[in-house]
């Protein structure tokens, strides 16, 4: 069976607002979560990512309350993530409506957590969140919303994750986060070829083509729009039709 490949759309939350920047900074206020969500829903986008890029950094949990108004109003999956700490903070945001958790700087810091989450809730609700950034000729896992280096390889990386119980990887390219040049194809194609989890690609997005190439030769499962959709660059439909004419399989496409 082929399985259908997914487009999904990020929502990078901060003081309870969208924001989007460039590599991580730069960030501008683009919305409101709820309204978009509830948009890029009513556009045929398969999940929303809901990602509170300050929790870690300011050392807090999720910004629950808005998390839980965005997923009062989806039926589609909705992932969230940021200052997620332990399996018990997973557990509260999965009581908030999440459908999957993403864990990044804490699965760093504590791997265990991903195993203890996958054990209490199931790895198909567990997502790895690696940040990468090519540094002296490696591509290096980076944490606290891009601004921490670790000495941590990536890759391997990934196939640890997927070992400790994470049922899907969300990468994102530092490099080209915010970009619009592209996705890094052979950072996402070397991940995905190690893994046997799905793996999302994010980081980059510029075009419908961006999509389709870094889903047929970057082997991703899915691709995180942000930018483009929410500067009316492209729109989800546009996209998934798109996907849809070359020959991707989609749900939802015109």
């Amino acid at each position: 069976m082929t399985l259908t490949r997914r487009l999904i759309v990020c929502l990078d939350v901060r003081g309870g607002r969208v924001v989007k920047g460039t590599r991580f900074v730069n960030l501008r206020d683009v919305g409101d979560p709820v309204e978009l969500a509830a948009r890029y829903e009513a556009e045929g986008a398969d999940e929303i990512v809901f990602l509170d890029i300050a929790a870690s950094i300011e050392e807090r949990g999720t910004l629950l309350d808005v998390a839980r108004r965005t997923a009062e109003r989806l039926f589609i999956p909705l992932t969230i993530g940021g200052g997620v700490r332990s399996a018990a903070d997973v557990a509260q945001v999965l009581r908030a409506g999440a459908d999957k958790v993403a864990i990044n700087s804490a699965a760093v810091r504590n791997p265990e957590v991903l195993t203890e989450a996958a054990a209490m809730f199931g790895a198909q609700c567990v997502v790895s969140s690696i940040d990468a950034k090519m540094t002296d000729g490696t591509w290096r896992v980076y944490t606290h919303g891009g601004r921490t280096a670790t000495e941590r390889d990536a890759v391997e990386w990934a196939r640890e994750c997927e070992r400790l119980g994470a049922g899907e990887i969300l990468l994102t390219s530092v490099d080209r986060d915010g970009s619009r040049d592209g996705y890094d194809i052979e950072l996402t194609r070397a991940v995905a070829d190690a893994v046997n989890v799905p793996v999302i690609a994010s980081g980059g997005a510029g075009s419908a083509l961006d999509v389709v190439d870094v889903i047929q030769s970057g082997h991703a499962d899915a691709a995180l729009v942000a930018g483009i959709l929410h500067d009316g660059v492209a729109t989800v439909s546009e996209l998934k039709t798109h996907m849809k004419g070359s020959l991707l399989p989609v749900r939802n496409a015109a």
